[in-house]
């Protein structure tokens, strides 16, 4: 620090205009240099000797050179010091002892002091001085390894440091260097902190009976009872269940409300909250209403406790008879323990058993499907009615199909024809019209899918239309309409001829009849006799067939259609066109789509576009 000049020595100059580096002849400041002035191809020019052979001389081997950083590399002096920390603000400190590391570096003298981490002590601790070189005094002077030893102090920048020990390493190379090292001293600990390592007194209360005491004895230890209130005496009173609880700790008593499902009771399960609860008042005139005052010890004499409750005995509380017929195992525990009672016999409670109401049905009303309609009488949530899956996955798809005619005592509904499918698969019944055209009646669905009940069938006992109820002729009833049925498909009889033991007789007789006919003309076409040469037995016997199934549609009337017939027959011929013919049958509502009645008037057909109408007018008799 006392230096002031810094000058330097020229070291650049010029030969023959060439340029050259020489070495200097002073130091920084014009001060002395204590090194060799001669350049290196000097040094080398001295060191060569005269050459006496023709080979060149050995030079002398270099001396050993060890630098500083490579000789202590890692190796460093450990001391173990603390310093002393003054705490102003503390009623319960006045110093502190901080324990600290001091590390030497002895590859470049530098030096760092670190403190032990401990945690939660609310100390900025760690590294207190970053590894640097440490100055002495204000000289310029910086710690060497030599100024430190046991059992001294040393001070860093204001704070004094106090080294009572050395790990073995920093010990063996300071004894190596010819230093005498103090003998070690112990570490001094914060007394605080040890204050705060010491076990805390306990006290003792002499009292028996403490507050204290008994709240941490009995803290979350709670005495139940199981109650009943017996509320007959009054207006729509009964008996009604409830839970006693004494707590030890506090000796307060709660009573609450055993709350069950639907028992038409709003959730209020606190009947009375947790508090204090006076068995004995004071003898005293009262002049004013208890019932705003809070109950203080002046004016209660005893209060409830453990004491009073029992297994099959009454306790009124606020002015409430509760009858305990039972109580949990730990209270049985405590009172066995604590008074010696061992009687614990619960009380049985008789209950009046609850009068059982019928349940009414309400009738039908006709909307959706019966059992559907049902189940909302029986739950808020209705569900659908459960299906026979196995019988839906048997007959899916197999469907009987007739042909109904509309009994209706309005002429025009008498003409109208109908397709009735009857599905096998869940029992459903559905209607179709086939549309005909210039008849003035919409044709299309004319019943969706639904189950038909039989007439006078009851909402306790339903019976549905089955299979077996559907014979040729049979009149069924569907909410109101009432049809005929005056024809089938041969898919129906081939399947109850397959199932037979499954249908009655009579129902699978009249279905043979039926397609009887059918049979033998379709027997009687495949055969060489040609149809135009028919015997007049044969032709009876198709008149008398026809004249079987037009009995099914009662709606006919012989008389007007022979008059009819009649009146056409200008000439008196007895033969018509056949066009004519046909237009006069629908008008007259003849069922010309039945097979029969085709093959009738095929046989009277006299040529391709002639009829002769009076043999066909031989199925209708007057």
């Amino acid at each position: 620090p006392q230096k002031t000049s810094f000058h330097r020595s020229q070291t650049l100059g010029y030969k023959n205009g060439f340029a050259f580096s020489r070495l200097p002849t002073v130091g920084i400041g014009r001060e002395r240099l204590y090194v060799n002035q001669l350049s290196q191809a000097e040094l080398d020019e001295l060191s060569k000797r005269p050459m006496l052979t023709y080979r060149q001389a050995k030079q002398a081997p270099p001396s050993g050179f060890i630098p500083a950083h490579v000789a202590f590399d890692k190796k460093i002096l450990k001391f173990d010091a603390y310093f002393q920390e003054d705490v102003p603000l503390s009623a319960e400190e006045h110093y502190r002892i901080r324990q600290v590391a001091i590390y030497y570096y002895l590859e470049d003298d530098s030096m760092s002091v670190i403190e032990p981490v401990v945690q939660n002590s609310g100390l900025l601790q760690g590294k207190l001085i970053r590894r640097h070189r440490v100055p002495k005094n204000d000289g310029g002077d910086h710690y060497h390894w030599k100024d430190l030893n046991r059992g001294m102090n040393i001070t860093m920048y204001g704070r004094m440091y106090r080294i009572v020990d050395c790990d073995p390493f920093t010990q063996v190379f300071l004894e190596s260097q010819g230093i005498e090292l103090n003998p070690p001293e112990k570490m001094v600990f914060d007394p605080y902190t040890e204050l705060r390592r010491m076990p805390m007194h306990k006290y003792v209360t002499p009292s028996d009976f403490d507050q204290l005491k008994q709240f941490l004895t009995y803290d979350k230890q709670v005495l139940r009872f199981y109650a009943m209130w017996d509320d007959t005496d009054s207006i729509f009173g009964e008996n009604r269940p409830y839970i006693i609880h004494y707590y030890l700790a506090d000796d307060t008593v709660e009573v609450r409300e055993v709350y069950k499902q639907n028992d038409g009771r709003d959730p209020f399960p606190i009947l009375i909250k947790r508090q204090r609860l006076p068995k004995t008042f004071v003898d005293k005139k009262k002049t004013f209403p208890s019932c705003v005052l809070e109950i203080s010890d002046q004016e209660v004499l005893e209060w409830y406790t453990a004491k009073d409750f029992a297994v099959g005995k009454s306790t009124t509380l606020l002015g409430r008879t509760f009858f305990i017929y039972d109580c949990d195992e730990f209270t049985r525990n405590f009172y066995r323990d604590k008074f010696g009672i061992t009687d614990f016999q619960p009380v049985e409670i008789k209950k009046k058993p609850l009068e059982e109401v019928p349940q009414v049905i309400p009738p039908y009303n006709g909307f959706g499907v019966l059992e559907d309609s049902l189940q909302n009488c029986f739950s808020l949530l209705p569900k659908p009615p459960r299906k026979d899956v196995i019988k839906m996955l048997e007959n899916d798809h197999r469907v009987l199909r007739y042909q109904v005619a509309l009994e209706s005592p309005n002429p025009e509904d008498r003409k109208r024809r109908f397709i009735l499918s009857y599905f096998l698969s869940n029992d459903m019944i559905s209607i179709y019209e086939p549309p005909v055209r210039n008849s003035g009646i919409i044709g299309g669905k004319y019943l969706g899918k639904t189950r038909v009940a039989k007439p006078g069938s009851t909402t306790e006992n339903v019976m549905y239309y089955e299979p077996s109820d559907l014979t040729i002729g049979s009149t069924i009833e569907v909410f109101g309409h009432r049809f005929v049925i005056t024809d089938a498909d041969e898919y129906v009889l081939n399947y109850m001829e397959s199932n037979a033991e499954s249908f009655p007789t009579a129902t699978l007789q009249s279905l043979r009849d039926h397609f009887r006919p059918r049979q033998v003309l379709k027997e009687t076409a495949k055969s060489d006799i040609p149809m135009l040469g028919t015997s007049d037995q044969e032709m009876d016997e198709l008149i008398v067939q026809a004249q079987e199934e037009m009995k099914l549609h009662k709606y006919l009337n012989n008389k007007s259609i022979q008059e009819a017939f009649l009146q056409c027959d200008t000439d008196g011929s007895g033969i018509l066109d056949k066009a004519k013919f046909l237009a006069l049958c629908d008008s007259l509502s003849v069922p010309t789509n039945s097979f029969l009645v085709n093959k009738l008037i095929d046989l009277c057909s006299c040529g391709e576009d002639k009829i002769n109408y009076r043999d066909f007018l031989r199925a209708f008799p007057c």
